[in-house]
């Protein structure tokens, strides 16, 4: 779960935590900052944006420190099979 993803690019994706956390800290952000600005639809989008990009930069931190040393994976099962046209 914490190890990168592989793409067929050969490239390192974020791991399946790091999309896991996206999902929650924009949801539990969400979810927190309506009653925060009284339904104002404007500054409601602008917090979400705010503290989610703040909270998801410490959490991704530490999901980095955490995956530190571990081998990449397959994003999908068909990666390996995909054939580079030239």
């Amino acid at each position: 779960m914490l190890a990168p993803r592989k793409d067929h690019r050969g490239w390192k994706t974020p791991s399946e935590a790091s999309r896991i956390l996206l999902v929650v800290v924009v949801l539990s952000v969400a979810y927190w900052a309506w009653p925060v600005t009284q339904g104002n639809v404007m500054m409601w989008i602008g917090t979400i944006m705010m503290v989610s990009t703040a909270l998801l930069t410490v959490g991704w931190w530490f999901l980095s420190l955490a995956a530190r040393g571990r081998e990449p994976r397959n994003l999908t099962s068909s990666v390996g099979k995909v054939r580079s046209k030239k």
